[in-house]
């Protein structure tokens, strides 16, 4: 694979980024795709390691020392078709997943220099739009077996896709007006514009998938309805009820969890570039803005993160990111996250590049505010462990004038899998196994199975459930 000794004298290319005072003023995506000769340089590096770990980071099994392979040779068709065999939709992988498989290459072994597979993947997959190479694939011949997917994230559709390839019949139902999930309302279009995730759509319905949104599943329409309709139902609805925080002061008007901030900014600016689905609900009378205004974001993970970009983006007063957990180390602790693991280690997120303060072991212990609106934070320095408690002496406050809760999610909406009659884990999650529920006939994929994960797990999930459902359904057939 790739060029013989290139790993020892080719540096590794980091993700180049537009300058951050620049891009706060739009919201063009603002990951640039590297040079083709470095693309070919960075392909050349993959070497001939015998056991690719980067496959052991990798949930959906990528080829990827094969592609890094065909690109260092000017291959791209053909490394688009490998791409292709294990992801259906690489380039939101390529732009979204924060690459475990780069942390497993056995590059890595010397921490930051692996190869930058996720650079070489997207670009792999924006040349193969570019060159038409990506085209519809409808099946064949049609089962006459009929599916309904529940969820229009990247688990639902990457499910959707591979039954309709198999043949069968699918429906995906969408509450939201458009589909893609958190890819389209959780996730800045600066980090990827909504009109890939259209493309994409359009290679669905092209292959026969049909798409129906505004279709509330348990609420608009009733689950038993769905599954008399359906040979077999997927459900992929993710993992949706957020964590809350039970500090005084909660119940004050400015406090809402991320995803409310994240939704209504995602809906705004697809107005405005022209993606809005025509199912999109009016603008509120009273929009959610961070605009002015000193933003307190709690949680440091991704959707923190978003917070934080977005608020940037409309000219907060002030932003301030805080973790109940400790500052993690700033290199690789061998003895906790050894390579090929994911390391836990200290990462400056893309948001924070561009401003705003970040605080850790943080323990927020009231919010108080006039009128019923926010506007103080109270917290105290924590010892960074569970269960976190305060530390006398150490209590402070500050401007908070919108509060922001990006602290996870728990499991799946509840009702939903009452009405269907699925037996759950004890975490709420839908209690799948090998993706079949409880009940005959229903299946279920993605965050909705394994809790919340990362958008390769999501992809993977779709796959590995839409090849159980097929073989059910051929059996019955039999």
């Amino acid at each position: 694979m790739g060029e013989l000794g290139a790993f020892l004298r080719l540096d590794r290319a980091e993700p180049l980024e537009r300058n951050p005072t620049e891009r706060v003023n739009d919201v063009r995506e603002f990951v640039r795709p590297l040079p083709l000769l470095e693309l070919r340089n960075q392909g050349a590096r993959c070497m001939e390691c015998g056991v690719p770990f980067c496959h052991h980071g990798c949930p959906l099994g990528n080829l990827i020392p094969d592609w890094n392979d065909l690109v260092y040779r000017d291959r791209w068709q053909d490394a688009s078709a490998e791409l292709h065999r294990t992801n259906n939709f690489p380039e939101f992988t390529g732009r979204l997943c924060p690459a475990p498989c780069e942390a497993a290459c056995v590059l890595e072994i010397r921490e930051g220099e692996a190869v930058t597979i996720k650079q070489i993947e997207v670009s792999i997959v924006d040349r193969a739009w570019e060159e038409g190479w990506v085209v519809p694939r409808p099946p064949a011949l049609r089962t006459g077996r009929t599916v309904a997917v529940v969820g229009a994230g990247p688990a639902g559709l990457a499910c959707a896709q591979q039954l309709n390839r198999a043949g069968h019949s699918v429906t995906v139902l969408e509450r939201d007006e458009a589909a893609g999930g958190l890819v389209r309302f959780g996730v800045p279009e600066f980090k990827i514009e909504k009109r890939l995730i259209e493309r994409r759509l359009a290679q669905l319905v092209a292959e026969g998938v049909e798409l129906r949104y505004g279709v509330d599943v348990g609420v608009t329409v009733d689950a038993a309805e769905i599954r008399s309709s359906y040979d077999a139902v997927v459900i992929a609805t993710g993992s949706r009820v957020p964590r809350d925080l039970p500090v005084e002061g909660r119940e004050l008007d400015g406090v809402h969890y991320a995803m409310e901030y994240l939704y209504e900014r995602a809906r705004a600016i697809a107005a405005e570039v022209g993606t809005a689905g025509a199912l999109a609900p009016a603008p509120p009378e009273q929009p959610l803005t961070a605009a002015g205004k000193h933003v307190v974001v709690i949680g440091g993970g991704d959707t923190g993160a978003d917070c934080v970009a977005n608020a940037h983006r409309e000219k907060a007063a002030s932003v301030t990111q805080i973790e109940v957990l400790g500052e993690p180390p700033e290199k690789r602790p061998d003895d906790l996250t050894p390579w090929p693991r994911w390391p836990l280690k200290l990462r400056t997120s893309y948001a924070l590049k561009e401003g705003g303060e970040r605080d850790f072991a943080i323990s927020t212990t009231r919010l108080t505010g006039s009128d019923g609106r926010v506007e103080q934070i109270h917290w105290a320095q924590n010892d960074g462990s569970p269960p976190f408690a305060p530390v006398a002496g150490t209590e402070e406050s500050r401007p908070a004038e919108l509060v922001l809760l990006a602290m996870g999610f728990l499991h799946p909406e509840q009702h939903l899998l009452e009405q269907f009659g699925v037996e759950r884990d004890g975490r709420g999650n839908v209690d799948a196994p090998a993706y079949a529920t409880s009940v005959d006939g229903i299946f279920t994929a993605g965050d909705a199975r394994r809790g919340q994960s990362l958008i390769v797990w999501a992809i993977d999930e779709g796959r590995q459930c839409a090849e159980k459902v097929d073989r059910w359904l051929v059996e019955r057939t039999a």
